[in-house]
């Protein structure tokens, strides 16, 4: 059987040992889970003005992953925070885009930490640009309240690997939490689309081989991207 293919849209790196120079980065672990859960991760390079019809022929979903910061000013603000780091307009632009393209085609997706903020900033929301209590190296069990079947989720509860240190703060447009943090904070989200459409904030692919919930929602999505 094919495996439904998924694209997942590079980061920019200023370097990395094996390239020596500037490159464009896909976790290996988050690549690892999505081929585990049945699907062929694909990267692909952020370029604007992408025709995305063309660019996205024979992809299945889209999977928005972490990565750096947005600029304040996509969501009409300016930086305030020192802890703001490796903002960079082209990575900005080229995810606002393409979650956009997505939304409107219903084309299956999930967003992962960076990937939901973007989303959400992409539909008119915002951020707190850096948390009083930052969620960096933190597992915390969390109780998905809604959409716990379309997840895949045996259970409502998933031990979610967190590393960020921004959050949601304005809603945007047809973004609905349906998990929170202890303290208040969105930590997955499910957006209004034609298609298969969550987030999350965690990484579940820090802990997928050991947390069966997050390899059961993203082989829920890889499952969403082959029909």
């Amino acid at each position: 059987m094919t495996r439904p293919r998924i694209a997942i849209l590079a980061r920019f790196a200023e370097s990395t040992s094996a390239t020596r120079y500037a490159a464009i980065v896909t976790a290996r672990r988050l690549a690892e889970v999505v081929w585990a859960a049945g699907g062929e991760p694909l990267s692909i390079l952020p370029v604007a003005g992408s025709n995305w019809d063309e660019r996205l022929k024979g992809i299945d979903g889209v999977l928005m992953p972490g990565g750096a910061d947005i600029n304040p000013s996509k969501y009409g603000q300016s930086i305030e925070s020192d802890e703001v780091y490796d903002v960079d307009d082209v990575q900005d632009d080229v995810d606002i885009d393409l979650v956009r393209y997505v939304f409107a085609k219903g084309i299956p997706v999930l967003t992962i930490c960076r990937g939901t903020q973007i989303a959400n900033v992409a539909l008119g929301g915002s951020l707190i640009q850096h948390m009083d209590v930052p969620h960096r190296h933190v597992v915390n069990p969390v109780a998905v309240t809604a959409h716990a079947e379309q997840l895949g989720l045996a259970g409502a509860t998933v031990n979610a690997s967190c590393y960020h240190h921004q959050a949601i703060d304005r809603l945007g447009d047809g973004v609905t939490p349906i998990a929170l943090a202890h303290d208040g904070v969105v930590e997955a989200v499910t957006y209004d689309s034609a298609g298969w459409a969550f987030g999350v904030q965690w990484h579940p692919e820090d802990n997928w081989d050991t947390e069966p919930g997050n390899l059961a929602i993203v082989k829920a999505f890889v499952d969403a991207s082959a029909k």
